[in-house]
C-alpha cells in the first residue's frame, strides 16, 4: 500500500490493492479516492463538510459538492503498520476557515475492506459551526461496461417485529438519467437512508450496497448508535457513495468548534469484492466485524441461553413460576438462564413507568431473589437478569432524587417518552447510579449475564447548554459505550446482550462491545424465518440471538420449526418446557444437542443465502454458513393456511398440492462430491439431493411449515 506517482493529472499517495483504490492528489491539492485512470470529475473529495456560512456549491438533497470539501487541500500523510492492520492518516486543511481534517484509513493486507474515520480541528481564529461531515466518500463506481445500467442497489428496511427486510432495485430506477449534457449540471437528488431519533435501526439498517451483473459488490456499514445517513447518486456518469454520522438537516446535529477544538466522526467501512455478489461481500464484512469487536470468551463458547420472557412468562416472573422452568431448562441443556422483565415489580399500577432502582420485588420472591439465582446455579446454569439501564420511570423516586442535568432535556425541559425519562450518561450522577446497580447485580448477587434493553425512541437527543440535540445524543451514546466497556473491565466474565425492543438498535457501535444482539421481538414462529435468515447481514452469526419458543400445545413439526431456525445463530430458548410430554421434551433436547455439536464451527463460518436474501412473504427461505471444512444450510418452507399434508385450500373448496421441492445454489461447493446429512429434525422427512456439476442442492420438504438443518461435507472430510 505504498505511495508512488500516478498520471500527470494526479499523484498517488496511498493504495489499497485488494480494493483497487488509491488516494490521489491533483495539482490543486484536492484529495480523492479512486483510480488514476478514472475521470477526476467523477470522484468525490475525500471529506465533504458543511458549516453555517459554508454550505454547498450546488443546492439540493445531496450533501456532497460542499464549499469546504472543495477547498480542503493536501498537507501530509503518514502510515503506521502493526501485525494486523495498516493505518494511514491523510491531513487536509481549508485555508478559508482554518479547518483541518485528519482522515484515518485502516486496512488489512489480503482483506477487502477500508475503514475510515475523520477528525476535524478548528485551527482558525473564529468559531466554526459544523452542520454535516462525511466519514467516507467514494466516486467513480460503474458496472463492468463502465456505465450505470448494470448496477443494482440493495438496502434493508427495519421495524419492530420486522427486522432485516432487504430490498433491491435497479440503480436507474432510483437515480434516473437526467441528460446532464443538456443542462450542464448534475441532478439535485440522491437515494438516501438515515436513522431517526435514538433507535439507530428503527427505520433501516446502516448497511447497504451496490452490485453489478458480474457479481462485483460495494458494501458499506456506518457504525453509529446515534444519527447516521448514507447517500448514493450520479456524478459525471458514475455512481458515488457518501457515508455520514448525524447532521443538522436529518438529526438536529450541529457542533460548534471554538479555536483549537476538535470533533471526531463515527466510523464507517467499505467492503469491495470482485465476484460472488452479496454473499462474498457479507462474508468479508463478517470477518471485519469479528476483527473490530471486543474479545470475549462468549464468542467462542456460545452457551445456550434460556430466557423466561417470549411467549412464556411475558414479564411476570415469580419464584413459583420460575422454579419448574429452571429445572426443565437445566435438564434440556441450557447453560444460561435469564430472568427477563418484571423481577423488580411490586407496584400495583404496573412497572413500566416506575423502573429505575432495579431492586428485587419481595412479593414476587418471598424467599428472596437470591433463592432463585442460587437455584439457577444449582442446575448448572449462569444466572442472568433483564435491565433497561438508560431509562427512569416518571413515577420512580429516582426521577426526583437525581439532578435535572442527569436526564435528557430540550429547551430546558426534561424529556418524557412513553412514561420514562432518559438518563444522560455523561453526567456523573447518572453513571454512578448505574455503576452501583450493576456492581450489586454482578458483584454481590453473582449475575453473569445482563440483557440490556432499550424500549423508547427519545427523539433527536438532549441539549446540554448550547449544544444541539443531535450532538447531545451522540455524546450520550459515546458515554454509554464507554460505560459498557467499563463494566466488562471490572467484570471480565460478564456477558452483555444488546436489545432495543428486539433489533431497533442493532449497529456496530453497540456490537463492538456487546457479545449478543437480540434480533427481534417477533412472537409468531411463522414470521421469524426471514428475520433469522437475514440476521447475519446485521450481526455476526455468533452474536445474532434468535428466539426458539416451543410450547406444550405444539405439534412435533411446530416444535422443530421454531428450534431449527435458531441453530445457525445464538439460541434464545423459551417456552413452558416443564409442561411438555417426554416426547416433546426429547425433541427440544435433540435440537440443543445438535447445536452443541456444531457451535464451535459457527464462530468462524461465513454467511451465504442459497436462494438470495429473503422477502417477507417467501414460501422457501434458506440461510447457510460456510466453514473451513463444513457447510451448514437451514431451509424453511412456509405455507400459510396449509394442512399437515402440504395442501392449501383453493378458492373452489378443494385442497391443491403445493410444490414440496426447492433447488438451492451452493456455488462454493461446485464440482465437489458432497454428502448432505439432515442434522435436525429427524422428523422432517427431508430428501436432499446434491448435484455436483452445477453446485446445486435440491431439498424436499413434503409437509408445509417445516424446516430442516443440513450439513454438507465433502467426501474426503467424512
Amino acid at each position: 500500500m505504498a505511495a508512488d506517482a500516478g498520471t500527470a493529472a494526479s499523484t498517488r499517495i496511498w493504495s489499497h490493492p485488494d480494493l483497487g483504490l488509491h488516494a490521489l492528489v491533483d495539482a490543486t491539492g484536492s484529495v480523492r479516492l479512486g483510480r488514476p485512470d478514472q475521470d477526476w470529475a467523477a470522484l468525490v473529495p475525500l471529506v465533504e463538510a458543511t458549516a453555517t456560512g459554508h454550505g454547498r456549491m450546488w443546492s439540493g438533497e445531496r450533501f456532497i459538492e460542499t464549499a469546504i470539501g472543495d477547498r480542503l487541500t493536501y498537507r501530509a500523510h503518514q502510515t503506521v503498520q502493526d501485525a494486523v492492520r495498516e493505518r494511514t492518516t491523510i491531513r487536509l486543511a481549508d485555508p478559508a476557515t482554518g479547518l483541518a481534517a485528519e482522515v484515518a484509513l485502516e486496512a488489512s493486507s489480503g482483506a477487502g475492506f477500508l475503514r475510515a474515520q475523520v477528525r476535524l480541528v478548528n485551527e482558525g481564529s473564529a468559531p466554526l459551526r459544523l452542520e454535516s461531515v462525511t466519514t467516507l466518500t467514494l466516486g467513480g463506481i460503474a458496472d463492468a461496461e463502465g456505465g450505470l445500467d448494470g448496477l443494482t442497489l440493495h438496502w434493508a428496511d427495519n421495524d419492530w417485529l420486522a427486522e432485516c427486510r432487504w430490498r433491491q432495485a435497479a440503480f436507474r430506477d432510483q437515480i434516473v438519467s437526467l441528460s446532464r449534457s443538456a443542462h450542464g449540471h448534475e441532478g439535485r437528488g440522491c437515494f438516501e437512508r438515515c436513522s431517526q431519533g435514538s433507535w439507530s435501526t428503527g427505520r433501516h439498517l446502516p448497511v447497504a450496497g451496490l452490485t453489478d451483473r458480474e457479481g462485483r459488490t460495494w458494501l458499506w456499514q456506518i457504525e453509529s448508535s446515534a444519527g447516521w445517513r448514507f447517500e448514493t447518486g450520479e456524478r459525471e456518469g458514475a455512481a458515488y457513495v457518501a457515508l455520514f454520522g448525524p447532521d443538522d438537516a436529518h438529526h438536529q446535529w450541529h457542533h460548534t468548534l471554538a479555536p483549537g477544538e476538535g470533533f471526531t466522526t463515527v466510523p464507517a467501512v467499505l467492503v469491495r469484492t470482485e465476484a460472488g455478489g452479496l454473499d462474498a461481500a457479507f462474508g468479508e464484512l463478517t470477518d471485519y466485524r469479528r476483527g473490530i469487536r471486543r474479545a470475549h470468551p462468549d464468542h467462542r463458547t456460545l452457551p445456550v441461553i434460556y430466557n423466561d420472557y417470549m411467549n412464556t412468562l411475558m414479564g411476570d416472573p415469580t419464584t413459583e413460576k420460575l422454579m419448574p422452568l429452571i429445572e426443565a431448562a437445566g435438564a434440556v441443556g441450557a447453560e444460561v438462564f435469564v430472568i427477563d422483565a418484571g423481577w423488580y415489580d411490586d407496584d400495583a399500577q404496573g412497572w413500566w413507568d416506575a423502573v429505575g432502582a432495579w431492586e428485587p420485588a419481595p412479593n414476587r420472591f418471598p424467599g428472596g431473589l437470591q433463592e432463585v439465582l442460587d437455584a439457577i446455579r444449582r442446575h448448572g446454569m449462569t444466572p442472568g437478569l433483564w435491565l433497561e439501564p438508560e431509562v427512569v420511570g416518571v413515577r420512580s423516586p429516582l426521577a426526583q432524587t437525581l439532578p435535572p442535568e442527569a436526564f435528557f432535556r430540550r429547551g430546558g425541559l426534561r424529556v418524557t417518552e412513553h412514561g420514562r425519562h432518559h438518563l444522560d450518561l455523561r453526567h456523573p450522577s447518572a453513571r454512578t447510579h448505574l455503576d452501583s446497580v450493576v456492581d450489586r447485580l454482578v458483584g454481590d448477587w453473582g449475575v453473569g449475564y445482563l440483557k440490556l434493553d432499550y424500549n423508547i425512541n427519545v427523539g433527536p437527543g438532549t441539549e446540554n447548554g448550547f449544544e444541539s440535540a443531535g450532538a447531545g445524543l451522540l455524546g450520550h451514546h459515546r458515554a454509554h459505550l464507554d460505560w459498557m466497556n467499563s463494566l466488562l473491565d471490572r467484570h471480565p466474565g460478564l456477558v452483555l446482550e444488546n436489545c432495543g425492543s428486539g433489533g431497533l438498535r442493532m449497529d456496530y457501535a453497540q456490537l463492538t462491545v456487546a457479545q449478543l444482539q437480540s434480533t427481534s421481538d417477533q412472537q409468531d414462529p411463522l414470521r421469524y424465518p426471514p428475520i433469522a435468515a437475514a440476521a447475519a447481514t446485521a450481526a455476526t452469526p455468533e452474536q445474532a440471538a434468535v428466539w426458539a419458543y416451543p410450547q406444550p400445545d405444539h405439534t412435533p413439526d411446530e416444535i422443530a420449526f421454531t428450534l431449527t431456525g435458531a441453530l445457525l445463530g445464538r439460541i434464545h430458548l423459551s417456552g413452558f418446557l416443564n409442561l411438555m410430554s417426554e416426547e416433546q421434551f426429547g425433541l427440544v433436547g435433540s435440537a440443543i444437542s445438535v447445536y452443541k455439536d456444531i457451535r464451535r464451527e459457527i464462530s468462524g463460518a461465513l454467511p451465504f443465502w442459497p436462494l438470495g436474501l429473503p422477502a417477507w412473504e417467501d414460501e422457501w427461505i434458506a440461510h447457510g454458513l460456510r466453514g473451513q471444512e463444513t457447510t451448514f444450510v437451514t431451509v424453511w418452507r412456509r405455507v400459510p393456511g396449509a394442512g399437515g399434508d402440504g395442501t392449501v385450500p383453493s378458492r373452489h373448496g378443494q385442497n391443491e398440492p403445493v410444490d414440496d421441492h426447492c433447488t438451492l445454489s451452493v456455488p462454493h461447493l461446485r464440482g465437489t462430491h458432497v454428502h448432505p446429512v439432515v442434522l435436525h429434525p429427524a422428523t422432517a422427512d427431508a430428501a436432499p439431493e446434491w448435484h455436483a456439476a452445477d453446485g446445486r442442492l435440491t431439498v424436499s420438504l413434503p409437509r408445509a411449515n417445516t424446516a430442516v438443518l443440513l450439513r454438507l461435507s465433502s467426501a474426503s472430510s467424512q
